[in-house]
């Protein structure tokens, strides 16, 4: 299951990708710009919050091994 984090960042990078094409769209490369910058900063957020996830299993994962 998705964490906060994962969520957050897929939807930053998908209001990125609108504001890119709204720039495109209107001729606005300061739009198109910031489109790019928030696509980029949705994508990290995303991956670090996936990595952080992973963890969080990996460590659930060595506890069950240990009641065991």
């Amino acid at each position: 299951m998705k964490n906060q984090d994962e969520l957050n960042g897929k939807a930053e990078a998908i209001k990125g990708k609108v504001k890119q094409a709204a720039g495109d769209l209107t001729n606005n490369e300061r739009l198109h710009d910031e489109g790019v910058a928030d696509e980029a900063a949705g994508k990290t957020e995303e991956m670090l919050g996936r990595a952080r996830r992973k963890v969080g299993e990996a460590i659930e994962e060595v506890g069950d091994a240990i009641k065991r």
